[in-house]
């Protein structure tokens, strides 16, 4: 019992290690929504399941009527067609059905919409994202504020970033240098452009908004686990816009913190320390 007791320990640390490098992305055959890794994207995610609850049987129903009104009403089986011009049961049946539906869909969608455009809690940072053609400028507020470019991390590069992990550090959507932030704190993200109309979208977070330039939008998110969350420009802005992701790195408050310090002063040294620090503790709680 004790070594059971020992090889469930050691198995639960281990995944809580593979969470430190958990990543949301893309997957093949994927057909419903990323992980959630918010509360509001879980509300989206709720809302999804919500609303197809009523399109499933809709478009059944609507399919066998068809098909009803096919066969029954065929020429060959109706050589004299009717000549019913109204039928006041199915015309209120019709319009009622509809319209409750609609309220039903009404209520929560609303009140996701409010919730998406109210952060229940002041923001604890703030991150200014400025979108280029093709690459994102990140600003934090802070008291001697950091300032730093993110472009797609190039295939020529993953050695000497030590970004050779495939499964972490995807092709086309891993960068350079990532949005790093602490978990469990609200994050606030201005966003705007310096050229074109981009997108911040991370579908994880359940954010996107449109990045516009001489514009300033708002949104913002609080992330519960960390490792790393991928997503794009969502907004059509040249050639290269299929090349333009975001990377969001999530780590413990005291990970940030060290982390934030050193990046004022050598921002790839701080991503290295960073990224050894995570690994470590990732294999020194899969080894315990």
């Amino acid at each position: 019992m004790k070594r059971f007791i020992a090889g469930g320990i050691g198995a639960a640390a281990a995944l809580l290690s593979a969470a430190s490098v958990w990543a949301a992305q893309p997957s093949d055959w994927e057909y419903r929504f990323q992980p959630a890794a918010t509360d509001i994207m879980q509300q989206i995610a709720w809302f999804e399941g919500y609303t197809l609850a009523f399109i499933i049987p809709v478009t059944l129903l609507v399919l066998v009527l068809l098909g009803y009104c096919i066969v029954r009403f065929r020429a060959s089986a109706n050589p004299v067609p009717s000549r019913t011009s109204h039928n006041t049961v199915i015309e209120v049946i019709w319009t009622v059905g509809p319209v409750l539906i609609l309220l039903l869909l009404a209520v929560p969608s609303f009140q996701l919409l409010t919730n998406q455009y109210t952060p229940p809690e002041e923001a604890q940072l703030t991150i200014k994202a400025t979108a280029n053609q093709w690459n994102w400028d990140y600003e934090y507020q802070t008291d001697d504020a950091l300032s730093f470019n993110s472009a797609m991390l190039q295939e020529d590069d993953r050695a000497a970033s030590g970004k050779e992990d495939k499964s972490v550090y995807p092709r086309l959507l891993a960068v350079d240098n990532e949005m790093v932030v602490p978990a469990n704190t609200m994050i606030r993200v201005l966003v705007t452009a310096s050229d074109v109309i981009h997108a911040f979208a991370v579908p994880s977070f359940g954010i996107k908004s449109d990045a516009v330039p001489g514009r300033l939008s708002e949104v913002w998110f609080k992330v519960e686990k960390e490792g790393f969350y991928y997503g794009q420009c969502s907004e059509l802005c040249g050639k290269d816009h299929a090349f333009m992701p975001i990377a969001v790195r999530v780590v413990a408050p005291e990970q940030y913190e060290s982390w934030l310090a050193a990046a004022k002063g050598d921002l790839p040294a701080a991503n290295k320390a960073l990224t050894a620090q995570i690994e470590a503790a990732g294999k020194l709680a899969a080894a315990n």
